[in-house]
């Protein structure tokens, strides 16, 4: 008989067991070494490691976001910075780790809607999509180039794409929507 599987447990038989290694619950069909890897690579990107108290207030991570970014150019629509991929916002592989692109996106096309939607407005973001065209590899620099697509009474639609600065290349290619808030009556 076998038991419905959940958020915290694991599907397992009466007849078998759980295997419970620092506090991950194993099943034993699980190959070994398939285990050993899995764990090596959490233990390589820090999981589990401590946030540090100074970290743990409301808007540090706004305040983090922004000081990797410098506005070179702000335009009714349009906004224009350059960004560097320093250590804290990379991955374990020395690359822009791709969580950090999205609370980029997030930060740069709120901005960018701003220039055009009304003060009296909220924003909400419904949705971001994100294509991952190339690594940005660590301490490059990369020139990153917002614009509205679309501004109206309920939406606004911002694309945003990101260039490595020395070469050019493209990167990431974004759109982000919004809803402006209160959405008006129909």
């Amino acid at each position: 008989m076998t038991t419905k599987p959940s958020l915290s447990t694991t599907t397992t038989t009466t007849t078998t067991t759980v295997l419970e290694t620092a506090a991950a619950k194993i099943t034993p069909e699980m190959d070994p070494k398939s285990v050993s890897e899995t764990q090596s690579f959490f233990k390589v990107m820090s999981s589990g490691a401590p946030v540090p108290e100074n970290c743990n207030t409301d808007g540090f991570f706004d305040s983090f976001l922004r000081h990797f970014i410098k506005v070179d150019q702000i335009q009714p629509g349009r906004i224009s910075c350059t960004l560097v991929a320093k250590p804290p916002l990379c991955n374990g592989y020395g690359t822009l780790h791709g969580g950090s692109v999205g609370a980029l996106v997030e930060v740069l096309s709120t901005a960018c809607a701003r220039t055009v939607v009304a003060e009296d407005k909220q924003l909400f973001l419904g949705e971001i999509s994100i294509s991952y065209l190339s690594a940005t590899p660590i301490n490059e620099e990369v020139v990153a180039n917002a614009c509205v697509v679309k501004s109206g009474r309920n939406l606004t639609v911002v694309a945003l794409e990101f260039k490595l600065k020395k070469t050019g290349n493209l990167l990431y290619l974004t759109h982000a929507t919004f809803f402006n808030m209160p959405v008006s009556n129909l």
